[in-house]
């Protein structure tokens, strides 16, 4: 085996892959980053914290203040939005090869939306009738309900990328109209709750909602790594992928649900979060190049540092106020999707 690859084949599973060693290293990187980031971001705040503090708390059984900021203010919030990230990110990494467009994105093509939608349901009607932990749940039913009127409507003898994004983006402003309605015509305490999920805020995350969203992510981003070879292969398009064996309709399907279940469930806990799926990816391939095997785990590592550094700013720039993440994502994401279509529609 050359020695810029690494190998690895379960011998329990129908598994393997093959990577370069660079990719790793710049994994291993990545995940170097995050600590740091996050150790960053805990000690930053309105109460300002030194690293020998930290260190004692997090090792140490002291009660006091800042061990309550800490444990259960700061590095609940922390780690969902990396989770949250992460997800959105990796979504948006499956959208974008399965659909051969780099356009491709959950809040694009109306999966933000629709999760959106599902959530301010359940927040409006079922919250006072079934726990919590369904609320994910119904955020993926409306991810997938609309996801699903997206392709049906941008069917033409096939679904054309171009024709995806289009439709994708009428729907998802149809699915704010609704969600707008929904939050007019429920009760005042209802409407301000389901109001978070419009700005894309992780403001007052805790334990529960870490726990509540953490196997999803962990389960999905992982299920997209057993398929990231299908993956590679719809890239190459679907007569390449046929000839040599892939199972298209029926791999795309799964990816497809996959892609909505992560962002289903990311938006069930931080609201419409915007264009994380979008940019997630696109730095990606410029750090590990276009396989899909490390593409995975970057884009997962990439999208929680945006919404980390995001939401890191958003509640320490502006103090006392505490702006919702979502405002920089759009900042950002806005521009940057303007760009890629500028880019090509010249090609």
């Amino acid at each position: 085996m050359n020695k810029k690859y690494i190998s690895f084949r379960s011998k329990i599973f129908p598994v393997s892959f093959l990577t370069y060693k660079r990719n790793i290293i710049r994994i291993l990187i990545l995940i170097l980053i995050s600590i740091y980031l996050m150790l960053l971001s805990t000690l930053l705040g309105s109460t300002k914290l030194n690293i020998i503090n930290l260190l004692k708390i997090l090792f140490q059984d002291i009660k006091s203040s800042e061990s309550f900021i800490i444990k259960y203010l700061r590095l609940p919030r922390i780690f969902t939005a990396f989770l949250i990230g992460a997800s959105l990110a990796v979504s948006g990494t499956i959208l974008q090869g399965i659909s051969r467009n780099p356009l491709a994105a959950p809040n694009i093509v109306g999966i933000t939306g629709g999760a959106s939608l599902g959530s301010v349901i359940f927040i409006t009607f079922f919250s006072g009738v079934l726990s919590i932990k369904y609320l994910p749940l119904f955020s993926i039913i409306g991810a997938l309900t609309v996801t699903t009127l997206v392709c049906l409507f941008s069917w033409k003898n096939g679904v054309k990328p171009i024709r995806l994004i289009l439709i994708g983006v009428g729907v998802s402003a149809a699915m704010h109209a609704i969600t707008t309605v929904l939050i007019i015509l429920s009760p005042i305490y209802s409407a301000s709750q389901a109001y978070i999920w419009l700005t894309g805020s992780i403001y007052g995350t805790n334990w529960d909602d870490f726990s509540l969203l953490l196997p999803w992510t962990l389960f999905f981003t992982a299920l997209s790594l057993l398929y990231s070879k299908h993956i590679n292969l719809q890239s190459l398009g679907d007569e390449v992928a046929i000839g040599l064996g892939n199972k298209v309709q029926l791999h795309r399907f799964i990816l497809l649900f996959i892609s909505i279940a992560l962002a289903g469930s990311a938006v069930s806990i931080g609201g419409k979060i915007s264009f994380i799926g979008l940019i997630g990816p696109h730095i990606s391939r410029r750090l590990v190049g276009t396989s899909y095997e490390s593409l995975i785990p970057t884009s997962a590592f990439i999208g929680g540092l945006i919404l980390l550094i995001a939401d890191t700013v958003a509640r320490t720039a502006f103090l006392p106020l505490d702006i919702p993440a979502g405002i920089f994502t759009s900042a950002i994401g806005g521009p940057f999707f303007i760009y890629l279509l500028y880019s090509k529609s010249r090609k």
